[in-house]
């Protein structure tokens, strides 16, 4: 403090203080600096260039000054901190993450695409088992990412998805083919894919969607929507016979015509029980269709498409072998089990019906396949495109507005209370809260000192002797703040008001002495003002600081005139600097 006082008395420092601000310091003082005379300033108009240490001591005190100015400005309330304006943010590349195996580079279907016009894609491709997550309930989800080829990792990497196109089957009975515990991290960071996680992970279990197509069938009927009569075994306790052969025994959840048997009689079905015992799964069985090709229906989006495919090498399995598949035209018939099944689970954006067209002429839908159905024929590279302009406007619609809403670690703006608002939860508060205490050098209530809640006058309730009165159970603001007047409690008490002080009564409008003043004890308000002019020498100038921004907060809150409180705050804050910088 020394040392400021040394470098901030140099003259020059006084006549770069703006017009009529601390008048207290711009009054020359013999101890401290020289006075200038008018004709030395008329004479030399510009004052000299300030040396080093001086503008050091000059730039300190500016810093100073103005975080006192805001920090007095925000105890007030007049600084708003949401009204400063923010640089808009580089506009980061979206990051959309393809799950799909190395033979479709999906980079090259999305290259030139930007979500709504403005945001441009990155895509990272990679299959699930390349795949590892970690996700937040604030934070999204982190995807880590290891690609191996031959053995070598080509690419490791991690970052935060906005999108994932998911090409490939969350879960097969194959051993370490199980990735639904990815898709359940998925959903946990709120990810948005195509399809939906809701839908993907209902598509892990294949008699769960053919439960779905059963309610269809149900809705619709057999003629507008033919189902394969099938049927359900929970183990293979309850596989002992059925009713007729051949029939085809499905095993769990499998892909690609894997897990499926041509049983003949009654004999190979047993000996597929024990198989089913074995494999430790659930197991369906459906009549056996003489099939003359098998119809697939697919739709992307509004686009449809239906192909007929049949059996050369003359397997029951049409997609096993060799087969000959052609585009057929697409009719109501076909276009309605397309639109029954992509209203499943919520809505499905790729979908595909298969069925069988048996030698009879009649048809059987024996499945349906969600996004990660492979693409047939001779319009894969279209259909691709239609995936990609699908996921584009997906993104559109669903990150742009979820990047919209404030997030959770964003906090929300400070709502203005109607002030009838704040009138009703004032004493509220003061119920619930400790009384606030004095400002410093006023007279302090001690603990437990509250007055009793009564309808008696403020003098029948304080004892002859001045003692303190019992704990009330609770007392409201107004009666802390205003009991009496200070004639009232002499004649009550008999004493000076600090023994009314200490028997929980407090007289109105009592002015406020500075912190300089502070002292255990008061014994006459003429003493209180004589210290409000004289500071204490024996207190630190640094802790006047402090408690002269007390004072002002305080008063701050505790008076309605908004005016009165800054100028009250401005006159501490001089005191507080002539202090400081004076003898």
């Amino acid at each position: 403090m020394n040392f400021l006082r040394r470098r901030l008395s140099d003259s020059s420092f006084v006549a770069n203080l703006p017009n009529g601000y601390m008048m207290d310091l711009q009054r020359p003082d013999n101890s401290t600096s020289s006075p200038v005379s008018p004709a030395m300033e008329r004479k030399h108009p510009q004052p000299p260039q300030p040396s080093h240490s001086s503008s050091t001591g000059t730039s300190i005190f500016s810093s100073i000054s103005s975080a006192m100015k805001q920090t007095t400005q925000a105890a007030a309330g007049l600084i708003d901190h949401s009204a400063s304006p923010t640089p808009p943010a580089a506009q980061k590349p979206k990051i959309l993450l393809v799950i799909d195996d190395v033979h479709t580079d999906w980079a090259k279907y999305f290259q030139g695409k930007k979500v709504n016009g403005e945001f441009d894609i990155r895509v990272e491709q990679a299959e699930f088992s390349e795949l590892n997550l970690a996700a937040y309930v604030t934070g999204g989800c982190m995807v880590d990412m290891q690609v191996m080829r031959n053995g070598t990792k080509v690419v490791s990497r991690s970052f935060k998805p906005d999108f994932v196109l998911i090409r490939q089957h969350a879960y097969s009975m194959a051993l370490g083919e199980d990735f639904r515990s990815l898709i359940i991290g998925l959903q946990y960071g709120g990810i948005h894919t195509v399809n939906s996680l809701y839908s993907i992970y209902n598509f892990c279990s294949k008699p769960w969607v053919f439960s779905q197509l059963i309610k269809i069938f149900n809705s619709l009927g057999p003629e507008k929507f033919p189902l394969v009569e099938q049927t359900f075994f929970p183990s293979h306790k309850q596989m002992l016979t059925t009713p007729n052969f051949p029939v085809v025994v499905k095993l769990g959840h499998a892909h690609a015509g894997m897990g499926k048997v041509k049983v003949e009689n009654q004999h190979d079905f047993r000996d597929m029980a024990s198989i089913v015992a074995m494999a430790k799964t659930y197991a369906t069985t459906e009549p056996f269709i003489d099939s003359k090709y098998d119809i697939r229906i697919q739709k992307i989006g509004s686009n449809y498409k239906a192909y007929m495919r049949t059996s050369i090498s003359g397997n029951w399995k049409a997609n096993t072998g060799s087969a000959m598949l052609e585009q057929i035209a697409m009719t109501e018939r076909y276009r309605l089990w397309a639109d029954a099944c992509a209203e499943m689970f919520g809505g499905l954006d790729i979908c595909a019906v298969k069925a069988v067209h048996s030698k009879d002429g009649k048809d059987y839908i024996i499945e349906v396949m969600d996004s990660s159905m492979p693409l047939i024929g001779e319009h894969v590279e279209e259909d691709r495109q239609l995936i990609a302009d699908l996921v584009v406007s997906k993104m559109s619609q669903l990150v742009i507005t979820a990047g919209s809403t404030p997030s959770p670690l964003r906090p929300w703006p400070p709502q203005v209370q109607p002030a009838s608002m704040k009138s009703q939860t004032g004493p509220q508060l003061g119920q619930l809260s400790q009384p606030r205490p004095p400002p410093q050098g006023g007279p302090r209530q001690p603990q437990g000192s509250q007055p009793p809640r009564t309808n008696a006058p403020p003098q029948q309730r304080l004892s002859p002797q001045g003692q303190q009165p019992q704990s009330p159970q609770s007392t409201s603001p107004q009666q802390q703040r205003s009991p009496g007047s200070p004639q009232q409690v002499r004649s009550a008490t008999g004493s000076s008001p600090v023994q009314a002080s200490k028997a929980g009564v407090f007289p109105p409008q009592q002015p406020r002495p500075p912190a300089q003043g502070r002292a255990p004890s008061q014994p006459s308000p003429t003493e209180t003002s004589k210290q409000q002019a004289t500071p204490h020498p024996h207190l630190n100038k640094s802790q006047s600081l402090t408690n002269t921004f007390s004072i002002s907060e305080s008063s701050q809150r505790g008076n309605a005139n908004e005016d009165e409180a800054k100028a009250e705050t401005i006159r501490n804050l001089r005191k507080s600097f002539a202090s400081l910088f004076s003898d």
